[in-house]
């Protein structure tokens, strides 16, 4: 004779079992360990402080020295 199977825990453990398997894939797609991420962080922020430290002009300022703002090539204000 037959075994007896309620459908619907039979539904619900295909369900549970189902977000088991999508878990398990999710962390193996997304999940770094904290030291991982903290080096991650750490090389951004050293790589940003890189570029900010070579830019060529200041954040704040649309003319550098030397521009004709600035009157003379060499950054000097004009002479009357």
């Amino acid at each position: 004779m037959a075994e007896i199977v309620n459908l619907r825990q039979a539904r619900k453990q295909k369900a549970r079992t189902e977000k088991e398997r999508a878990a398990e894939q999710n962390r193996a797609l997304h999940g770094r360990p904290k030291a991982e991420r903290e080096r991650q962080d750490l090389l951004r922020a050293q790589s940003e402080r890189f570029v900010e430290g070579h830019r060529r002009d200041a954040a704040g300022s649309k003319a550098g020295p030397g521009s004709p703002e600035d009157g003379y090539p060499d950054g000097s204000p004009e002479r009357e």
